[in-house]
């Protein structure tokens, strides 16, 4: 019976398991190919996906003076309500985490198009912003809260798991069985027995952060007191890429 060497049989394997280009795995052994060693290397990608069950509430607001004394009072006066409404709805201070804070004038661009009388208000402008880290299921009436105590430049959600080591691991496994399978059908077509496992590496993918929306308009305004937006959270997709080194018998 004549048994393909590695390198053919491992591009044949490839071509079965992904289409997509196979990842460098630094910890790869390096196989020797011999009538004693005889072996189908195969890559393959999985994935699973769940709820997010933790949110990061982007949240902030700029108030304007007209100097930077008042300015500043303004600011103060925003900054204190808005960190008020949150901890006063049983948010834990730790969480709420200050991201930027700033005090400047305004440059003329800025504020061309407004009548002389709103040009004078905004000589000076303040911004802060927070993250808030809460409940997936708490991230509407969050973001609710700091809107409504003043957060006119608020909106964005970042989603993900507490635990991120589950669903990574169940795409690792789902992976490697996969090229079990893939690894078994090849064994088939070269009427030989598939072995045990020798090698397998695995490769975590990055998946891209994806807000919810964007910052609202920082001159919105409340007219009234609507609920909450209706946000639900997103699916946190976890991929997991496995190069595995099988023997033949």
């Amino acid at each position: 019976m004549k048994i393909l060497p590695l390198p053919v049989v491992a591009l044949m394997a490839a071509a079965l398991a992904t289409a997509a280009p196979a990842p460098v795995f630094a910890q790869a052994p390096t196989i020797q190919v011999n009538r004693e060693n005889r072996t189908i290397a195969i890559t393959a990608t999985d994935k699973v996906t769940a709820i997010a069950d933790t949110a990061t509430v982007h949240v902030g607001f700029i108030t304007y003076g007209p100097d930077k004394d008042a300015a500043y009072a303004a600011g103060s006066t925003l900054s204190n309500a808005i960190v008020k409404a949150l901890t006063n709805a049983g948010i834990p201070s730790d969480a709420i985490e200050s991201e930027n804070q700033n005090v400047s004038p305004v440059q003329d661009y800025q504020i061309d198009k407004l009548t002389p009388t709103e040009r004078a208000q905004r000589k000076f402008q303040v911004t802060q912003s927070w993250t808030v880290r809460t409940n997936a299921a708490d991230a509407a009436k969050t973001l609710d809260l700091a809107v409504k105590a003043g957060a006119n430049q608020s909106g964005q959600i970042d989603w993900s798991l507490k635990d991120e080591n589950a669903p990574q691991a169940e795409a690792a496994a789902k992976a490697l069985q996969r090229a079990r399978t893939v690894a078994g059908e090849m064994a088939k077509g070269l009427k030989v027995n598939l072995g045990p496992l020798i090698f397998a590496g695995n490769e975590t993918q990055a998946e891209p952060v994806r807000p919810l929306m964007q910052m609202m308009d920082a001159r919105a305004k409340v007219a009234s007191a609507p609920p909450p937006l209706a946000i639900n959270p997103r699916q946190i997709e976890k991929t997991a890429t496995v190069y595995a080194v099988f023997a033949i018998e």
